[in-house]
């Protein structure tokens, strides 16, 4: 078997036990509250106190990974013998994957016997922890390089997001919707249903009235789109009760196997808010 491994960014949303249990390393995007000066890295805050301090009212702003960060990873990689094959947030959504590129860029002039291969997955969240875990399952198998990479870049035009937020107020702050729609929409009870298209862009699709409206809504996304596979994802900002019902719905009445709940982290959460809950599958297309 070839001797590469995978790295990714904190945007795919898995712990780091979840990491180290699939011997990947992350790199950590950041953000601040505007009320005070400290960055913290995704890592150095638990999701439910960052959600907390969003339902008081804080204001979380995000900043991408730079440069030397991307370097400071990968390069103990290449110093012991391996190729890395890196799946970054999609470039539609951040500059991450812009720095991941230069800093392979750097680092193929420097270590010339090794491999980096830069995948922009177009994907977020979960969505990268998908990808990224059948890519691991190929190399498993005895996929090279060459056919691990052909494979991600293959399958994350198959990669299913969709999502629906509780408050229209952060997707207001992001610019996506106006403020007349938000307060008229959140006095109404819609509950957006959105998802990550084929270039990677957030778009809104539907506008669904209640809370479980939106969870059967999602429900009937992956009865129409799902495809060779019933193994589907789940994330959550601070609503798990949302999840497990989501998943119990899918379960039962689709005979889905729900393989992964995970929290939504800082970093996605900053920009659609506490209550937002997302279901990702592999689909015919997205």
């Amino acid at each position: 078997m070839e001797n590469y491994s995978f790295v990714c960014d904190s945007s795919c949303d898995l712990s780091e036990d979840q990491l180290r249990a699939r011997s990947v390393r992350s790199v950590p995007l950041s953000f601040r509250f505007g009320s005070e000066d400290k960055e913290y890295k995704c890592n150095e805050m638990e999701c439910n106190e960052f959600y907390i301090r969003m339902r008081d009212g804080q204001v979380a702003k995000t900043s991408g990974v730079n440069v030397m960060e991307f370097i400071s990873t990968f390069e103990p990689v290449l110093k012991n013998g391996e190729d890395i094959i890196y799946l970054g947030f999609s470039s539609a959504l951040s500059m991450t994957y812009s720095a991941a590129c230069k800093a392979a860029e750097e680092l193929r002039r420097k270590y010339p016997k090794r491999r980096i291969a830069t995948i922009d997955t177009l994907c977020a969240s979960a969505g990268i922890s998908l990808l990224l875990d059948l890519a691991i399952e190929k190399k498993n198998a005895g996929a090279t390089f060459d056919e691990a990479v052909e494979f991600a870049e293959r399958t994350k035009n198959q990669i299913c997001h969709w999502f629906t937020v509780d408050d229209l107020e952060y997707l207001k702050r992001g610019g996506r919707i106006s403020p007349g729609t938000a307060f008229f929409g959140n006095m109404l009870g819609i509950k957006p249903i959105l998802h990550v298209d084929p270039l990677g862009h957030l778009v809104y699709k539907a506008k669904i009235r209640g809370r479980h409206g939106a969870i059967l809504a999602l429900c009937e996304k992956y009865k129409s789109s799902s495809f060779n596979s019933n193994t589907i994802y789940i994330s959550h900002a601070d609503c798990q009760d949302d999840a497990e019902r989501l998943a119990q719905i899918l379960t039962e009445k689709y005979g889905a196997k729900i393989s992964l709940i995970t929290n939504v982290g800082p970093v996605i959460g900053a920009h659609c808010g506490p209550g937002t809950l997302a279901l990702f599958f592999v689909g015919k297309e997205r």
